[in-house]
């Protein structure tokens, strides 16, 4: 007697934005561009040569990090930044969220099996609190409440990703959570972030690999240029840009795709080199910083004592001024 085959597991069919976040990430082989071979030290001298003055003021033995973060805290309101710069990392319920979503994630696209969000997030939570101090502190003090609403609102995320991502399969070499830096001026200064999921890799000088960003809140108009940055510290690192970057919205399902060319790596050295005098300047420099009302005012630590901010948030929005938060 032939014995029964083994049954295939079900292949779910593809949603209509999975299937749009598959077309818009691929690219054929004639669509793949090829990059000059100097370009990365190219991206290189240029910065250095623009930086070299800025950054001898910078102490002796002293490293000055530079990241998405804080480039994007610079280029909007300076007097902010310049706030949390000095009180340093607060986590908050949103943080929290963020960083276990994110983390849920992770698990759901390198685990051998689907699991269920709420499993996820669980694990997700464990392995947090084991691994990041900050985290384990947070989750050791909240309140019920507060870690009732972190899981819930991080089981939606990541719902959410599954709703509009299809199953990466390992063919297409995904990375989560990889750290790439890249040191300037014998170390003075350093560009360095966390790229939430890369797939693909470059073919010598061809691109292949695209970046993306995951975001778990609204639409705003510095993750263009967050994932520029990550862009131009890639070049940096392998010579061979990425292909392309892409920011996806896991609350709205959007997915907003970027080519990576020359131009825009030269927009992003400009930016960087721009918000790294900024940075020196006011951290090493007694520089006064400059006052950019935003949306994000509600949310300034500054905001009891800032006319400019309490002014934005009290005039009509047809005629308060709109800043980038």
């Amino acid at each position: 007697m032939v014995a029964d085959p083994v049954p295939l597991p079900e292949v779910p069919a593809l949603t209509p934005a999975q299937s749009d976040t598959l077309a818009r990430l691929s690219a054929a082989p004639a669509d793949r561009p090829t990059f000059p071979a100097d370009l990365r030290d190219r991206l290189r001298a240029l910065l250095e040569g623009e930086l070299s003055g800025p950054a001898t003021a910078i102490p002796d033995g002293t490293t000055l990090f530079v990241n998405k973060r804080a480039l994007a805290g610079v280029h909007g309101c300076e007097a902010r930044w310049q706030a949390e710069d000095e009180a340093g990392f607060t986590p908050s319920v949103p943080v929290v969220i963020g960083s276990v979503a994110h983390k849920a994630i992770e698990l759901s696209i390198h685990g051998a099996r689907p699991r269920d969000p709420g499993d996820l997030v669980d694990r997700a939570l464990e392995r947090l609190s084991g691994s990041e101090r900050w985290m384990g502190d947070w989750l050791e003090r909240c309140d019920e409440d507060d870690r009732a609403e972190v899981r819930s609102a991080a089981i939606a995320k990541v719902a959410a990703f599954d709703e509009i991502w299809p199953t990466l399969e390992r063919s297409w070499r995904p990375v989560t959570e990889a750290s790439v830096r890249q040191d300037l001026l014998g170390r003075r200064i350093s560009l360095n972030g966390k790229v939430d999921i890369s797939l693909g890799h470059p073919d010598g000088l061809t691109a292949r690999k695209v970046i993306v960003d995951l975001k778990t809140g609204r639409f705003a108009l510095h993750h263009r240029d967050d994932l520029r940055f990550y862009a131009l510290v890639e070049t940096l690192r392998i010579g061979t840009p990425p292909r392309a970057v892409a920011t996806s919205y896991l609350e709205s399902g959007e997915l907003h795709v970027e080519e990576v060319t020359e131009d825009m790596l030269a927009t992003a050295v400009a930016r960087t080199v721009d918000g790294v005098e900024r940075i020196v300047g006011l951290r090493f420099g007694g520089d006064e910083p400059v006052r950019r009302p935003s949306g994000g005012c509600r949310w300034c630590p500054l905001l009891e004592q800032c006319d400019v901010g309490r002014a934005h948030l009290d005039a009509p929005a047809d005629t308060a001024a709109h800043w980038d938060a």
